[in-house]
């Protein structure tokens, strides 16, 4: 049966759409329903570039042959041992030699045939296929469903240039194009406004070279909303007919109803002052960076100080003599450079417009009732993480002020619209107050002298297929998203995969980005499971940032290797040990977990047990400690690991007196040293994510121990960060002892179990019992121990200890800020600067020093530095006669600084004393 003719070409070059009906119209104003039942065809069919097709596993005797069959209308029926019926024609396939493609190692083997010159591959790519098993009698055998990737990333190669995607208003015209190459018919669907009904539907026509479909109008169309209709074949329901925003949208309607026509670069969406507003030039080397993660919401919904309108909102950044704003000055005055924020692009979880706000009982510090009354509205609450992405380049409209008011036609911040593009644009009010807003966000935090960081989240999405919330794969179904073998969606980052190897996909993580640093004046960015992507479209990205702000963007990352690309199945990795040389940094757990103790996720009797070097290993143990010497003495080892910034070639000696490189020290079944260079290790020991460190210390340290020495103890964990080479990285209230009463995954528990105080009275511990979901344990053993926590008086502290921790914390900053000895720019002046005097086999575990060599490096302003950093409960003494003739004094802000108790460390004649439990830096002026 011949393949059936495709759509005719218009001078080769584009696919002319059917005009629009009058039934298109009313299908505009539809709401995105939700998906009926789907069927669940497997996919084990891969095509591998424009040509090519394998099925893994299969095993074609003596007669048996593949078959292609395509139906426009999907309606295909493959019933074993009847011949194929709903086709509206069959491909003749042939084997192929064609080698296996690199970015196809992971698929297994199988019959790999080819697809014939005389086939329009592109017009098959519209309909719906399947590879059929067939006997010689054309019986079938199996079926499948086929993988199209490979075909579409081949013959599309074009697309990844184009640099028009999204929508584009001028003076004269306003142009759309949407990347939707599998699409039988495109239509744009446009409305006045916000809430409108459709005004009209338009015809768009598709590019052949590209796959991207187009519309020009004329006038510009600014504050239109409008979405498109795409009729495409999915793998799960069939031909439909789907209405869906724009995956390149940089506006939208509340709750991302709509996408709107807007200017970023107009005026009318600029604060006065925009262009022109200077920004800190403070990072001249990655490692000069010391981050504070923030989520917006925490930073100001319960500050008292910020006008009611504006808590939890962009606009709190603006309220410069708030208490939050006050402390965040604070700490840009000792030494802090970036605020990185929580994803604040626009997601899927927090409603934009009604969301709800939880009443919290007053009830025992170790109650059920608070985290109850939490969780009971946490569904629609206005509190999220925010790691489900809905459209990568809006901001969050749940964080400005009235998402959803009309716009009013007033100009903003005194910028007047001007010329015939401006005038066509909606103002600040509605739907484009959250741009507005967020840029008055950032020039507030750069005008504290603080750059602005981002938390990217590209490697899932909120939502895939037919799902109401789902974006990309409703128009290009089976191509966003990374799949297994059986063609579902992987999801071992916790939500639906992307799949960045594909070349689309990455071009919108990388387009995506760029906008950012350049529109909206992004100066660093934190990438959410990075180890889910490639290292080379990591790489790909730097340069794009890098050029679009003129200037180095600094990228960093968790890098972990886990889930269906671990160890490089599917690509090289933008992982922990892939990246090493690419000058982009990844979160360290070697000395994150050595000082906390345990691991993320622990839970029961382990997570009292498992104690670490900060909170009792050995020296302290509490009720449930049993660790042993030897774990104490490998634990200080991979502090000086951290310390060392992580290099692979810097040579340590062990505790068993063994000089090893870094990279031959193991980490479980990894390299300690994993880094070329410092500025690729970000050294922290809380974020986000797990226990914060007070609470953590909570479980492990014993219950005996005093407010005092809980916060002395949380202190000793920010010193290790701010002595470490490499980029220091500090969670929102590590500084005021931060408690979550114990949540360890607090993603959704409200405002009550994430507030920040800036007055500095408590900390939160004792609010509850951590919500039930995450936090309960086998048998109710995580309950049971934090209850035993919760209800003791004597370890939330007063806001005497937290107010100490707050001033030692700067000090630290400061400390860090003096000396370039501290953030060394490269591995060649750790290797010449860097040792451990008293290290090794006859070492003091409790006690570890480092000293660097400041002489002839710019900046260092000291001769040499000593970092000593004492975790036991008593004074340690180290001797070092190499040092008995040099003149160490303390450090010029610890003379003077707000730990008492560290101004009483001594030196003399080569014998260090330090208190106990603290850090101290001694210099040679």
């Amino acid at each position: 049966m011949p393949v059936r003719p495709m759509l005719s070409l218009l001078l080769g070059l584009t696919l002319v759409a059917t005009a629009a009906r009058a039934s298109d119209l009313d299908d505009c104003n539809a709401e995105v329903p939700p998906p009926a039942p789907a069927a669940r065809p497997s996919a084990e069919g891969y095509w591998l570039d424009a040509r090519t097709l394998q099925w893994p596993g299969l095993k074609l005797q003596a007669g048996e042959r593949l078959r292609l069959y395509h139906a426009r209308a999907a309606g295909l029926k493959p019933r074993v041992g009847e011949v194929v019926a709903g086709a509206d024609g069959v491909v003749e396939l042939q084997p192929s030699a064609t080698p296996l493609p690199t970015r196809f190692r992971f698929i297994g083997d199988g019959p790999r045939v080819a697809v014939p010159a005389s086939a329009d591959v592109a017009a098959l790519l519209r309909e719906q296929l399947l590879l059929v098993h067939e006997a010689a009698d054309g019986r079938v055998i199996a079926a499948t469903s086929v993988q199209l990737p490979g075909a579409l990333d081949d013959l599309y190669a074009a697309a990844d240039k184009v640099d028009d995607l999204g929508v584009h208003p001028t003076r004269a015209r306003t142009r759309f194009a949407v990347w939707a190459p599998t699409a039988q018919r495109v239509l744009l669907c446009r409305h006045a406004g916000a809430e409108s009904p459709a005004i009209a539907v338009d015809a768009m026509r598709q590019d052949a070279a590209t796959g991207v479909w187009r519309a020009e109008l004329p006038g510009n169309l600014s504050g239109q909303s409008y979405r498109y209709l795409v009729d495409v074949v999915t793998p799960t329901h069939g031909r439909v007919r789907n209405v869906v925003t724009d995956p390149y949208s940089v506006a939208l309607t509340a709750d991302s109803r709509r996408s709107v026509v807007a200017d970023l670069a107009s005026s009318a969406l600029k604060p006065k002052g925009w262009d022109a507003a200077p920004r800190p030039n403070r990072v001249k080397a990655a490692t000069d960076q010391v981050i504070y993660e923030l989520h917006v919401r925490d930073f100001s919904v319960s500050d008292a100080t910020v006008r009611p309108d504006w808590r939890g909102k962009y606009l709190a950044f603006t309220e410069g003599g708030s208490n939050g704003m006050k402390h965040l000055q604070a700490l840009s005055k000792a030494g802090l450079t970036d605020v990185h924020l929580l994803p604040v692009f626009d997601l899927a979880s927090v409603p934009e417009r009604g969301c709800k706000v939880p009443t919290v009982p007053d009830a025992p510090a170790d109650s059920e009732a608070q985290q109850a009354a939490v969780m009971a509205v946490a569904a629609n609450d206005c509190f999220n993480w925010g790691y489900d992405p809905w459209h990568f380049n809006v901001p969050e409209g749940s964080y400005a002020t009235d998402p959803h008011e009309p716009t009013t036609g007033r100009s903003l911040g005194g910028s007047t619209p001007s010329g015939g593009g401006d005038a066509h644009l909606a103002s600040p009010g509605g739907v484009f107050r959250r741009v507005v807003e967020f840029r008055q966000m950032v020039m507030a935090l750069h005008s504290a002298g603080l750059r602005v960081g981002m938390d990217m989240v590209y490697n899932h999405m909120a939502a895939a297929g037919q799902a109401q919330k789902s974006v990309l794969d409703r128009i290009v179904p089976g191509y966003y998203h990374r799949l297994n073998a059986q063609g579902e969606i992987e999801r071992s980052t916790c939500c639906d995969n992307t799949a960045t190897e594909h070349r689309m996909m990455a071009k919108l993580m990388i387009d995506s980005a760029a906008l950012w640093v350049r529109e909206y004046k992004i100066d660093s960015m934190r990438f959410d499971l990075m180890g889910h992507q490639p290292r080379e479209a990591m790489e790909q990205l730097q340069q794009r940032v890098n050029a679009e702000a003129g200037r180095p963007v600094q990228l960093l990352g968790e890098g972990w290797n886990f889930g269906e690309v671990a160890n490089g199945a599917r690509f090289v990795q933008a992982s922990q040990l892939s990246l090493n040389g690419s000058g982009i940094g990844a979160f360290s757990d070697r000395a994150r977990d050595a000082i906390r103790g345990g691991g993320a996720g622990e839970g029961g009797d382990d997570s009292v047990r498992r104690q670490g070097w900060l909170n009792g290993l050995v020296y302290a143990p509490n009720a449930l400690g049993n660790g042993k010497p030897e774990e104490l003495l490998a634990a200080a080892d991979m502090i000086r690991v951290g310390l060392a910034g992580s290099l692979r070639g810097y040579e340590l000696t062990t505790w068993r007196g063994e000089k090893k490189r870094l990279d031959a020290i193991p980490y479980g079944d990894q390299p300690a040293g994993f880094v070329s260079e410092p500025g690729e290790v970000v050294n922290y020991v809380e974020n986000h994510d797990n226990q914060t460190l007070f609470d953590v210390n909570t479980l492990k340290l014993p219950l005996a121990t005093s407010r005092d020495d809980r916060a002395r103890v949380q202190m000793l964990g920010a010193a290790f960060v701010a002595f470490s080479q490499g980029v220091a990285y500090f969670h929102a209230g590590q500084d005021i002892l931060r408690s979550k009463s114990l949540d360890r995954n607090s993603y959704d528990s409200g405002d009550w179990f994430n507030r920040l105080d800036w007055s500095y009275r408590t900390n939160h511990f004792g609010t509850g019992l951590p919500p039930r979901q995450d936090n309960h344990g086998q048998d109710g053993r995580d309950w049971a121990l934090a209850r035993e926590r919760l209800a003791d008086p004597s370890i939330a502290p007063g806001p005497a200890e937290i107010a100490w921790a707050r001033d030692v914390f700067r000090d630290l900053l400061k400390i860090r800020a003096s000396t370039t000895l501290l953030r060394l720019p490269n591995a060649a002046e750790i290797q010449k600067r860097v040792s451990f005097p008293g290290s090794g086999a006859s070492q003091n575990p409790v006690l570890i020093a480092t000293r660097i060599d400041g002489r002839g490096l710019a900046g260092a302003r000291f001769k040499a530095v000593m970092t000593l950093i004492n975790v036991a409960p008593t004074a340690q003494v180290l001797e070092l006669p190499a040092e008995e003739s040099q003149p160490w004094v303390l450090h010029p802000v610890q003379r003077h600084g707000a730990d008492l108790r560290s101004r009483g460390a001594r030196y003399a004649a080569g014998r260090f004393e330090v208190p106990a439990r603290s850090a101290v830096v001694f210099v040679m002026e």
